[in-house]
């Protein structure tokens, strides 16, 4: 199956830029849960966030993603459309006969997340490639993406998605 499909499906739903990677160039560290913790108004008031009950670590991530050869690093201007893109790329490689796609967002379902009562979305709330132990800003760079930290609200934002495919 030529994988590529999907870097053209990402480009016509508004992606900037959509790289087909080796899983290998994921980077991950565990610092992200620093900032996770101690720099995100979420924790604690989002089911994809790392300090929901149940989950996954970044240990356990970082065992997990060993499995999967390949990913799909999405580049956009909105947070809203990177996790569309991200998720419909996912249900597409799964009908493709990649079963255990699984996409990384940061969740924009639900205007607001009602933790700790149950999830509205339990099948399509996805968890942000931070929180599980990507850092983000070195998987981007390594691929040549922009990325930076922003100033001032004024300045156009860069979001990440990551789908993990085979």
């Amino acid at each position: 199956m030529d994988l590529k499909q999907y870097v053209l499906l990402a480009k016509k739903k508004g992606a900037v830029h959509a790289v087909l990677i080796n899983s290998r160039e994921v980077v991950l560290d565990p610092r992200t849960m620093l900032k996770c913790r101690f720099g995100c108004t979420g924790w604690g008031h989002n089911w994809t966030c790392p300090s929901a009950p149940g989950a996954i670590t970044t240990w356990e991530f970082a065992e997990v993603i060993k499995h999967y050869k390949k990913a799909l690093l999405i580049h956009t201007d909105s947070k809203h459309l990177s996790q569309a893109i991200s998720y419909k790329i996912e249900q597409q490689a799964y009908v493709d006969g990649n079963y255990f796609a699984f996409s990384f967002s940061d969740c924009t379902i639900c205007k607001d997340c009602r933790y700790p009562k149950p999830c509205r979305a339990p099948k399509k709330a996805r968890p942000a490639m931070q929180a599980v132990g990507i850092d983000v800003f070195a998987t981007a760079r390594k691929q040549g993406l922009p990325i930076k930290t922003l100033k001032d609200k004024s300045e156009q934002a860069n979001w990440y998605s990551l789908v993990l495919i085979n």
